[in-house]
């Protein structure tokens, strides 16, 4: 259960500072953002949120970051993110991180344009953003070569094949 007087990210309030704002009581505030997060999900998931799942898919997000960053042959960019949350039961330090706080962890990936193409929420927060990936369906579909992956093509100006790669920072494990 994430935390109610955490901000609201669009407003920047907090819940019990919006609840003398429209009278409505904190905790109704969030059961509000909670079912209006749901609606927005439900009603553009699959406009906003569209994971490649072809050669060509994968082509057309590795094009955009060719043009847009000069950046080629990159399928996407991978990174995680610590959501705030209470203390589950019994949960000892599995959603504990360290930085101080019990989280559960998000996982992304995003095109040239900074839409996100793979979200994954729900990982224990005291894993690495590497463990995390690591653990994601989509990880597991590039490793099984299910993920509609293309194969390797040369850069531009050059003859030797390179392979198709997702960019990350130095909490992720150098791999093929």
């Amino acid at each position: 259960m994430l935390l109610c007087h955490n901000p609201v990210k669009a407003t920047g309030n907090y819940y019990p500072s919006l609840q003398y704002s429209f009278r409505v009581e904190e905790r109704t505030i969030c059961k509000f953002v909670t079912e209006v997060c749901k609606a927005i999900i439900a009603v553009y998931k699959d406009e906003v949120l569209h994971c490649p799942k072809t050669e060509e898919e994968w082509k057309e997000v590795a094009a955009t970051f060719s043009t847009r960053w000069n950046y080629h042959i990159c399928l996407g960019a991978v990174d995680g993110n610590n959501i705030t949350m209470k203390k589950p039961p019994n949960a000892g330090s599995y959603y504990y991180n360290y930085k101080g706080f019990h989280c559960i962890a998000l996982m992304a990936v995003a095109d040239a344009t900074y839409k996100f193409l793979y979200v994954d929420v729900g990982a224990e927060g005291g894993a690495s953003d590497g463990g995390t990936w690591s653990n994601c369906s989509l990880y597991d579909a590039v490793e099984e070569n299910r993920a509609g992956v293309p194969q390797p093509e040369p850069l531009p100006n050059d003859g030797q094949p390179v392979p198709y790669h997702f960019v990350e920072d130095d909490a992720f494990a150098l791999r093929t």
